[in-house]
């Protein structure tokens, strides 16, 4: 090969690589590439805002559909007891337990005595909750602080859509007996305690809190059945007082010694 034709193959090799390194393929290339970095963002973006709003309408339904009782612990379980409540509700922070006490369905079974007149309270949130039991380990006596009032107007009252306190049962001043709540449920009567008791109101004629001799007789025969049914006995009674100091039954606190006699009182008639 000459010179010349040596020459000219350098300069088409030249001309060849200049036009390779000028060629707009490389910048197409990277133009395709941030298109295609772009497309997928956006996709992503999408999906997410899509993700999102899936999950807010499935929120939406849950709470408009879903029972009430499934979203007690929004109302109970947030923020921190300072005190404990006085008007016979649970402290808030108690939840039921993941497995039911287990004696619970001899309760939801139970049939009241011929002598018990059973008037269950409407549920309304409050004075009745429709909460079953988590346990039974007392049966608690109150009085029902109002003096010359009757068991018919204490239900009545414990029926208000306003009212925030029950019990499971009233007795009268002439021994007479009303079942408000259910014996499976929770009353509003005993504070924290509403969780494993039973709470029992008395009526009284005056200030003192004494109870008529009929009334007494009563809260003995009851708590007999009750202790029968449930396998408590009579040191499984408490008082309103022994839970939160209120003076409540007002004679059984002012009179250590009635309390006493009650109590020997309903194992006697246990013993029979």
């Amino acid at each position: 090969m000459t010179d010349e034709e040596r020459s000219l193959e350098e300069i088409l090799s030249q001309i060849e690589e200049e036009a390779r390194a000028s060629s707009p393929a490389p910048a197409r290339s990277a133009r395709q590439r941030d298109h295609r970095r772009v497309k997928r963002q956006a996709r992503r973006r999408v999906l997410a805002v899509l993700f999102g709003l899936c999950a807010a309408a499935a929120l939406v339904l849950l709470l408009v559909f879903a029972p009430k009782e499934s979203f007690s612990f929004f109302r109970n379980g947030l923020g921190t007891v300072t005190s404990q409540p006085q008007n016979g509700n649970d402290d808030p922070a108690i939840e039921p337990p993941e497995v039911m006490w287990t004696g619970l369905q001899t309760l939801r079974d139970a049939v009241m005595p011929d002598w018990v007149d059973v008037q269950l309270i409407p549920v309304n949130g409050s004075a009745r909750r429709g909460m079953e039991l988590e346990d039974l380990t007392a049966i608690a006596i109150h009085y029902v602080g109002n003096p010359g009032t009757t068991a018919q107007q204490n239900r009545n009252f414990f029926a208000l859509a306003e009212t925030n306190v029950s019990s499971h049962f009233l007795i009268g001043l002439k021994g007479e007996i009303i079942q408000c709540v259910p014996i499976n449920e929770k009353s509003s009567a005993t504070n924290a305690r509403n969780r494993d008791t039973i709470s029992i109101e008395v009526c009284h004629p005056d200030e003192s809190g004494a109870f008529t001799q009929e009334s007494y007789d009563s809260l003995v025969k009851l708590c007999d059945w009750l202790c029968r049914l449930t396998g408590l006995t009579g040191d499984d009674l408490i008082r309103h007082y022994d839970v939160t100091g209120k003076i409540c039954p007002k004679y059984f606190v002012d009179h250590e010694d009635a309390w006493e006699t009650f109590k020997q009182d309903v194992k006697a008639s246990l013993a029979q």
